[in-house]
C-alpha cells in the first residue's frame, strides 16, 4: 500500500472520538483495529465484526502505527 493511499484512509477530527485517529471518518478508531489484531482476531474476523471496514483499512491502521512509532529512542 502506497504512503498516500494509507494516509488517505486515516482521519483525525477533533470533534469525533476525542480527536483520535479513525478510519475514513467513521467512528472506528485505529486503536480499535490494533486491539482486535492484538487479541488474536484475523483480518477476516475483524471485517466480519465491523463490516464497514475494508482490508485496506486494516492495513492502513498497521501502517499508521508503524509510521507513528518509527523514530529513534534516545537513551537517558
Amino acid at each position: 500500500m502506497e504512503t498516500q493511499s494509507w494516509k488517505s484512509r486515516i482521519t483525525v477530527n477533533p470533534k469525533q472520538c476525542g480527536g483520535r485517529p479513525c478510519i475514513r471518518g467513521m467512528r472506528i478508531r485505529v486503536t480499535d483495529i490494533l486491539d482486535l489484531l492484538a487479541s488474536g482476531l484475523s483480518q477476516e474476523q475483524i471485517i466480519d465484526e465491523l463490516p464497514d471496514l475494508e482490508k485496506e483499512d486494516i492495513e492502513a491502521a498497521l501502517k499508521y502505527a508503524s509510521y507513528k512509532f518509527d523514530h529513534p529512542v534516545l537513551a537517558a
